[in-house]
């Protein structure tokens, strides 16, 4: 198989990191496959692509930047109608949440796909942003946590079911809905990842608590061709996930062929 052209949306934020952990993953395939990875900025070069990560950034500005370079929609036709493997990091999760919270109205514009809310800046400000292990059982491999970075992250607060759980209160904002949505994109919301909760951790330390009743904060979900990260794995230099999501991208163009 040939020609898998992977876009990075590239109006703001980290899609030069993107790029190159792409590039690092690729080198390891042995499949024979041919890959593409491109900066995306226009519809047309949107319209190349199989595949689209959206970077860690600034969502507000990311989505001011698409609706005036006329990309926005035709994200949400790439993900919710023609249903091609997108992957948002930090800001791109926000993105591609069905509603997010802490957002001024008219301020955020969100793609959707994902049937979640997030709270926006989850963990404070810039100042209080930190790296931690995390186990990523998706990835199917004995080696060590994964090192995640998060960096005024948001969380996934509930999985969704109906459009009341989109809605909480004025500060939050819900995607438009496409008319093929509803049919094309899988209901069910899997979670992939969570950081260990307070009680968790406490109970790593040795101290007496009941660790099952706190489940942590939900930091990578999937569902369909959707899959989001709270954390931001293109400030690494472990392509561990980008080689795990371009097997998927692999597979998924081996099932339209």
């Amino acid at each position: 198989m040939t020609g898998i052209i992977v876009g990075v949306l590239a109006l703001q934020g980290a899609f030069v990191e993107h790029v190159y952990l792409l590039k690092k993953a690729a080198a390891g395939f042995s499949s024979g496959s041919q890959w593409e990875f491109i900066e995306v900025r226009t519809p047309q070069e949107l319209e190349r692509c199989d595949a689209l990560i959206l970077p860690g950034g600034e969502s507000t500005t990311m989505s001011l930047v698409a609706e005036r370079s006329n990309i926005l929609e035709p994200l949400r036709e790439f993900v919710k109608v023609h249903r091609k493997l997108t992957w948002g990091t930090c800001a791109g999760l926000i993105l591609l949440s069905e509603s997010a919270n802490r957002t001024k109205k008219g301020g955020q514009e969100l793609i959707g796909g994902l049937d979640v809310r997030v709270n926006r800046n989850h963990f404070g400000r810039q100042t209080e942003s930190f790296q931690a292990p995390l186990d990523l059982p998706f990835l199917e491999s004995e080696q060590a946590s994964f090192p995640a970075v998060f960096i005024r992250a948001p969380v996934v607060e509930k999985i969704m079911y109906n459009q009341e759980d989109a809605q909480t209160g004025e500060e939050t904002v819900v995607a438009p809905s496409k008319p093929a949505a509803a049919e094309t994109i899988a209901r069910e919301v899997e979670v992939l990842a969570s950081l260990p909760g307070r009680a968790a951790r406490l109970a790593n330390e040795g101290k007496e608590v009941n660790a099952d009743k706190d489940t942590g904060d939900i930091v990578a979900v999937r569902q369909g061709n959707v899959f989001g990260t709270s954390f931001h794995p293109e400030l690494t230099d472990d392509a561990r996930i980008h080689a795990w999501w371009l097997r998927q991208v692999e597979e998924s163009m081996k099932n339209k062929a």
